[in-house]
């Protein structure tokens, strides 16, 4: 979960949502990513499709196999679904999103017993660290708003 806070605040610096992920397959990191989706205006360039992009590329296939992500935020519905048909096997959650979660908050998409992969999941990594990222990100983001409004 330290790499996934290390592309979290990559994020941050470019002035995106500071949430990171990263894949590992037996004990190495295959795949990287945190939010791009303002920086290259792309709705998908979300954390985790970023390294689930790059995770593929590195194995040379679409599913991955014996693959966990470590990710600081509860992933969305988009990255849950990416979660499940890239065959992910565990999923780790540093802290959830009660607005928008789907890894256990307002829907469970990777647990969806309907769907053809259903994924582990663990919560609470590191959760201080990774709810605190985001929780600054976004004060500091209203104070500078309300500071423009007084200008």
């Amino acid at each position: 979960m330290e790499e996934a806070l290390k592309e979290a605040k990559k994020a941050a610096a470019m002035g995106e949502i500071p949430i990171g992920a990263v894949i590992v397959k037996d004990g190495e990191i295959i795949g990287r990513g945190h939010n791009e989706t303002e920086t290259g205006c792309d709705p998908t360039a979300h954390a985790e499709i970023v390294a689930i992009r790059q995770a593929a590329k590195r194995l040379g296939g679409w599913k991955l196999p014996g693959c966990s992500m470590y990710v600081t935020i509860e992933p969305c519905s988009m990255c849950a679904g990416a979660i499940v048909w890239s065959r992910i096997e565990k999923l780790y959650i540093g802290s959830m999103d009660p607005k928008a979660g789907a890894c256990g908050s307002v829907f469970n998409i990777p647990q969806e017993k309907k769907l053809n992969h259903f994924v582990e999941i663990e919560t609470g990594v590191m959760q201080a660290e990774c709810s605190g990222i985001i929780r600054d990100f976004f004060k500091q983001l209203r104070k500078n708003k309300a500071e423009e409004k007084h200008q």
